[in-house]
């Protein structure tokens, strides 16, 4: 797979790709990852990407110019450009694993105030991470990045996503470790007893629990 991203602060995404899943996957070659600073684009003699809005208004806009040549010149045949933006669909599991299937992701990092609205004509879709405001998209992109690049087949073991949260409209059910007393805080006796079929009842079970507790609405689409 590969990912760009169109950004001004390029430097937010060092510790981010040398770190972690994100790096191993980088070295195996699963994934490739470049990050763009758009405002080399910019045909401005001082390198400016934004301006003050028509009509008035507070902040300032990105100037369509710099991106739309920055998205021609690296977008292939098959790349799929995600704007991010509070006004596109939320994200979520479902759509991590579509994405993971592309064989080519542009991501769009907003700044500033907003952008020139002409740029939403360059976006295959607009995503939001949830129903608040960041102040740009680097955020944004890197969590879905991270959530994507997890899937890619690989990168880490099959099974350790397949019965995540959110897979069947399920969260997670809960998991121990050593030691099986922690200050009077025990492990279900359950996970102790080595009944495999009983242990994936208990699981099954904590599942639907907690989702009822924690998360209804995710019943209601089952």
């Amino acid at each position: 797979m590969k990912i760009d991203v169109l950004t001004l602060f390029p430097e937010m995404f060092d510790g981010f790709l040398n770190t972690s899943i994100i790096k191993r996957a980088i070295d195996s070659k699963k994934v490739m990852i470049n990050i763009h600073n758009f405002r080399d684009y910019s045909q401005d003699i001082h390198k400016k990407v934004d301006d003050y809005p028509f009509g008035g208004g507070e902040g300032m806009v990105l100037m369509p110019q710099p991106i739309f040549d920055a998205v021609n010149d690296i977008k292939e045949e098959n790349t799929k450009v995600i704007l991010l933006t509070p006004q596109g669909k939320t994200y979520n599991q479902k759509k991590a694993y579509e994405l993971a299937n592309e064989k080519s992701l542009l991501f769009i990092c907003g700044h500033y105030e907003g952008f020139d609205e002409r740029i939403r004509t360059l976006a295959s879709e607009e995503i939001s991470l949830g129903d608040f405001v960041l102040t740009g998209g680097e955020i944004a992109s890197q969590a879905i990045i991270d959530s994507v690049v997890r899937l890619v087949p690989g990168v880490i073991k099959e099974d350790s996503h397949l019965k995540e949260t959110f897979n069947d409209n399920l969260l997670d059910y809960p998991v121990y470790t050593r030691p099986a007393d922690f200050r009077g805080l025990k492990v279900p006796g359950v996970l102790l007893s080595g009944h495999h079929k009983n242990i994936e009842k208990y699981r099954n079970e904590e599942r639907i629990k907690r989702t009822k507790e924690r998360r209804p609405d995710l019943l209601e689409k089952r």
